[in-house]
């Protein structure tokens, strides 16, 4: 059965009383109104093979073919025939590495357009052109309809390297700076000039959207390309990439003070720190203290803030009397997991990242992969930092990931995500953040819009960075933010989709909603993806919830509340304070 009204903007009563009390507090009279941007209109495909001869500066079309209906399919459906175009833009051989770079690109032009283009940024470390369909990398549990299946012509790229070049790219002074923000900057006249070509006529309105590093591209783009896209959606953006994978390298640390498994790699298992069946004690108990606080016992828990009162994990978690037997906590590890939840510091006990929400996901294994594993062995984050944010780049820390990682130094080396050195002209935090991440100004003013999304049991960005962030661009704007900003959190939800959580959501559809035609994001509908689900099943779907339950996303800072009905359907709930 597929899950009911995922594309629709439900507001029921009570949720449009909350929204008007937080658009309207704060603010000034002198507030101007933002303009209201037009819709799209939509055009037809000409010649696709003529596209081969698409000239503009610095770049090489190396093919141009006509891709037939149903080749592509998503949730079971097929995706209409369009125009695959393939090529590379700033080709060049490094001053710094010798090694041969350029900007790869895909580009999927729809036979019928809705007059739209939309930029899909990748995740991780980029290195691989995706299929450029609008789809999982924009992130969700897997989107019913895609961008292609709705008619926007779509561009991805690989940000400047190859898979191959990964992570030693970070040598190149240039391919760190494509990464973090100049790929998107060269290749998005580019794609607006191919769009031309194809259709006759430019995008009426252009889209960014990624999920994990590809919000952060969203974000970025934001604040350095507010005249180029009109509408911004990031879902779990790592907009302080840096700092978050600086602050896995430390948890690493804690995690290894009281884990069981020890040793060189590959047997050094960090995870023996807090085992599946102690997170699950653990999740328990959070369920058990803050689970009904919105009205509702149902598995997630929606108000994280009376969450941080009633949830204490000292009193509340079972300490083990003797050995551990996977139902209870030693006191060491009580130690660990609060040091490590309020927030990475150095030994100044100056904070190095934000701390994090306790939430039921923790016990996901994509929780565990990223706190214990992805930050150590073979890991992104080591690799990351070493290779990609430390200037100069450490290239020896590649032969051994685990021993970098545990010595790591917060004092001395984590100071380097913010410094030059060099040919390295750009610190990490300058390449890879938004310059000004609370100054949208020249995005709201010409009407652009901006939706974050972002799962509370993300183990590697944490959704307390974003409600920081959120709240300090609110305080800028003088408690308007939401005039042209939304956030959303998904309880419940790990990093970009999974967890046990409603995590079907469809962001994209209400931000063209808001840009298009004026109409908030009060809420965004999202479902379980349970047995049956055209998107594909989410395994950590609780087997006692239905398969296909419905919840309100809220715009920060409102929650979902339970009021009365059908306790699995998201007409039942009400987004309150």
């Amino acid at each position: 059965m597929m899950i009911r009204s995922h594309v629709l903007i439900t507001p029921i009563a009570t949720s449009l009383a909350a929204a008007a009390l937080l658009l309207g507090c704060g603010g000034g009279d002198d507030e101007e109104a933002l303009p209201q941007l037009a819709a799209a209109q939509a055009g037809t495909l000409a010649n696709c093979t003529a596209l081969t001869s698409f000239s503009f500066a610095s770049t090489t079309i190396t093919a141009a073919s006509v891709v037939a209906v149903g080749t592509l399919t998503n949730a079971g459906q097929p995706v209409g025939e369009h125009c695959l175009v393939t090529g590379r833009m700033n080709e060049r051989t490094s001053t710094v590495d010798g090694q041969a770079y350029a900007i790869g690109f895909q580009m999927r032009l729809p036979k019928e357009w809705s007059g739209r283009f939309l930029y899909q940024g990748n995740g991780g470390i980029d290195g691989a052109v995706a299929t450029a369909d609008g789809g999982a990398s924009i992130g969700s549990g897997g989107l019913l309809r895609n961008g292609l299946q709705r008619g926007f012509a779509i561009i991805s790229s690989d940000a400047g390297h190859t898979n191959a070049q990964n992570p030693l790219f970070g040598v190149d002074p240039q391919a760190r700076l494509d990464y973090g923000y100049q790929a998107v900057g060269t290749l998005t006249p580019m794609a607006k000039a191919l769009i031309r070509a194809a259709y006759g006529k430019g995008p009426d309105r252009s889209y960014i959207a990624g999920s994990s590093n590809g919000g952060r591209h969203a974000m970025v783009a934001a604040a350095r390309l507010p005249a180029e896209y009109d509408g911004i959606l990031a879902n779990s953006p790592g907009f302080n990439l840096p700092k978050a994978a600086v602050a896995q390298l430390w948890g690493a640390q804690q995690w290894n003070r009281v884990a069981t498994s020890t040793g060189t790699a590959p047997n050094h298992d960090l995870e023996s720190a807090f085992t599946q069946a102690e997170r699950r004690v653990v999740a328990n108990a959070i369920l058990s203290k803050c689970d009904a606080l919105d009205g509702l016992a149902d598995g997630l828990v929606q108000d994280v803030s009376a969450c941080r009162s009633a949830f204490n994990l000292t009193r509340d978690v079972p300490t083990c009397a003797g050995a551990r037997d996977g139902a209870c906590l030693t006191d060491a590890q009580k130690t660990v997991m609060t040091d490590v939840f309020t927030g990475a510091r150095n030994s100044r006990r100056e904070s190095l990242y934000s701390g994090w929400a306790y939430d039921p996901g923790l016990a996901s294994t994509d929780w565990a992969n990223w706190k214990f594993r992805n930050s150590v062995r073979g890991g992104r984050d080591p690799v990351a930092v070493a290779h990609i944010f430390t200037a100069p780049p450490v290239t020896t820390a590649l032969t051994d990931t685990l021993a970098y990682a545990l010595a790591f130094n917060v004092d001395t080396d984590a100071p380097k995500i913010f410094a030059t050195s060099g040919v390295y002209t750009e610190s990490a935090m300058s390449f890879m953040t938004p310059p000004d991440p609370t100054n949208l100004d020249a995005l709201r003013k010409r009407g652009g819009k901006l939706i974050v999304v972002h799962g509370i049991a993300d183990g590697v960005f944490s959704v307390e960075d974003t409600a920081n962030w959120y709240d300090a661009l609110d305080a800028r704007l003088k408690g308007r933010a939401a005039d042209a900003v939304r956030f959303f959190r998904v309880p419940g939800m790990g990093h970009s989709r999974g967890g046990p959580a409603t995590d079907q959501y469809d962001a994209l559809a209400a931000l063209v909603d808001w840009v298009e035609r004026g109409v908030a994001p009060d809420r965004i509908v999202a479902g379980a993806r349970g047995a049956g689900n055209a998107g594909g099943v989410n395994a950590d779907v609780p087997s006692t919830w239905s398969a296909t339950r419905t919840r309100p996303l809220c715009p920060y800072p409102l929650v979902a509340r339970y009021r009365s009905g059908d306790v699995e359907q998201e007409a039942s709930f009400a987004c309150e304070r």
